[in-house]
């Protein structure tokens, strides 16, 4: 089987534990603001390759791969492919590889045939990291074009079923970095069994180009990262040290 992928990454050491070989796949339905990889929207952008062909190309990594290491999909959005990746992990299970899902969540839903297939997906999968964008359903809609409501149901559900996460939440100025929100977050947070960390990633406006490159208007233009107060601020209301 073959999926549109966007790039790879053989040394990742942010997207799960231990060193990662990372497989950014293309595709994504959201609209982030604050997104820095807006050239992964298009799934058709990507280069089509096999299974086969990025296992192989992963494995030459494997002997970095201690403290738990192994593959990482991130996006654009992985579960827009989810046949791709019900393979790509099977097969990597199969060689005793660690698997991790970076995910939004936003495809997530429990309508089939999709829920049968992320079912099937989730005996091949680790962890995953799952990004709640936004706490707030029409801060979300704003801020990312889309619904949080089935994004939450995923968090609830994979507590259900005890799969291993990892929330992360970015904190954006003007956006998400207020507190009334930050401890609606902690308290939905708190009411989930199966979350290992809590990672806040600061805004950054490093994506910018890319945005201009592409034709894009950068909705944040002006706006610049979070302060040290504000990150320190944020990691003491969500508890990530927790």
């Amino acid at each position: 089987m073959q999926g549109y992928i966007h790039s790879t990454e053989s040394f990742g050491s942010v997207d799960g534990p231990g060193v990662r070989f990372v497989i950014f796949v293309s595709g994504c339905p959201m609209r982030c603001q604050f997104c820095h990889n807006p050239d992964t929207w298009n799934m058709q952008a990507g280069e089509l390759k096999s299974t086969d062909d990025l296992l192989k190309q992963a494995l030459r990594y494997r002997a970095y791969w201690k403290n738990g290491g192994g593959i990482t999909v991130s996006g654009g959005e992985p579960l827009m492919q989810i046949d791709f990746l019900t393979e790509l992990f099977k097969k990597a299970k199969e060689q005793g590889i660690h698997t991790t899902i970076d995910t939004s969540g936003a495809p997530f839903t429990r309508e089939e045939p999709f829920f049968g297939k992320f079912n099937e997906l989730m005996k091949y999968t680790d962890l995953l990291l799952l990004d709640i964008k936004h706490i707030d359903e029409e801060q979300h809609k704003k801020l990312t074009g889309r619904t949080n409501v089935n994004i939450l149901d995923l968090a609830r559900y994979l507590s259900d079923i005890g799969k291993p996460v990892w929330i992360r939440h970015v904190l954006v100025p003007e956006r998400s970095d207020y507190d009334e929100y930050l401890e609606k977050l902690n308290a939905f947070i708190e009411t989930l069994n199966n979350v290992e960390k809590v990672e806040v990633l600061p805004y950054h406006t490093l994506g910018e180009y890319k945005w201009k490159e592409l034709g894009y208007d950068y909705p944040l233009a002006g706006i610049e990262p979070p302060s040290k107060e504000r990150i320190e601020n944020a990691n003491r209301l969500l508890h990530t040290k927790g």
